[in-house]
């Protein structure tokens, strides 16, 4: 069990992290060692105070450098749902589940809008985790919609239990050539199903389907906290970054404008000392 869970690997994840090891508490960081790709691919940042005339690239490393200089370890894992157990909460990533006192979600903003359907079918039929629930789904016909390379081992993992799969990449390069995969070079538009997800929509068409798997590198919070509020696309948090579930606080871009570095670097320290006082009380 730990104090804190911190999700997300840009500059309110890394400055709350920081803090987290400065304050000597019990946390996991599930993040990414890339950190934030957002920061990485920025041509020159001229606000962050202390760094003038900085390249993303070189703000990225120098976040990095930092947290591991204090021996931050990072967890390297998606989370793909935060449940609330009353006095705790439980994260499910990959095939583990990691339990804490509080979380504080630094998710960025979800570039990506969920499908039609999308949130209505997840867990009866949708699924963003391979390894959770790709058993379910063995001699099954499905539809995999991938992100990024990444996650090439998790579609050739679902192929290799399901009877059809129907692979779709939203990115260059795909290298994946599985015998019972067929690669569909078109976008869905949603999900449709009675009860459960059945169909894949597209605007010429659709295709027949037992279950649908994500594989994005992030989740939107309405689906990865049920109940959390969501105000115009983000995260309802007060002054202090909690948000409406007692013991949940969330920092940077994913609670709103402006979406800034520093803001964001800002807002993961005060999410922190909120959850340090939390805990305290």
């Amino acid at each position: 069990m730990y104090d804190i869970a911190i999700i997300g690997s840009g500059p309110a994840g890394v400055s709350a992290a920081v803090n987290a090891k400065l304050l000597n508490k019990n946390f996991i960081w599930l993040a990414s060692r890339a950190t934030s790709k957002k920061v990485a691919r920025a041509e020159l940042i001229k606000n962050y105070i202390g760094l003038p005339d900085i390249t993303g690239g070189e703000l990225a490393w120098t976040m990095k450098n930092h947290a591991d200089s204090m021996g931050i370890e990072m967890t390297e894992e998606v989370v793909t749902g935060v449940y609330d157990l009353g006095g705790r909460f439980a994260l499910l990533a990959g095939k583990e589940t990691y339990e804490a006192k509080t979380v504080i979600l630094c998710l960025g903003v979800e570039a990506v809008k969920p499908f039609e359907g999308e949130e209505k079918f997840l867990g009866r039929g949708i699924s963003y985790c391979a390894t959770c629930d790709g058993f379910l789904y063995k001699g099954k016909t499905i539809a995999v919609l991938c992100y990024d390379k990444h996650f090439e081992h998790e579609v050739k993992y679902l192929c290799s239990l399901a009877g059809k799969a129907y692979v779709m990449p939203f990115y260059r390069g795909y290298d994946v050539a599985e015998k019972n995969a067929e690669v569909v070079l078109k976008n869905p538009v949603g999900f449709a199903g009675d009860g459960k997800v059945q169909e894949a929509l597209f605007k010429d068409g659709s295709l027949a389907v037992d279950g649908v798997f994500i594989l994005r590198g992030a989740v939107s919070p309405s689906s990865l906290v049920h109940g959390l509020q969501i105000i115009d696309g983000h995260i309802a948090v007060k002054r202090d970054c909690s948000t409406n579930i007692a013991g949940i606080f969330a920092a940077g871009d994913c609670t709103g404008r402006p979406y800034q570095y520093i803001k964001a670097a800002g807002e993961g320290n005060v999410a922190l000392h909120s959850a340090v006082d939390f805990l305290s009380r």
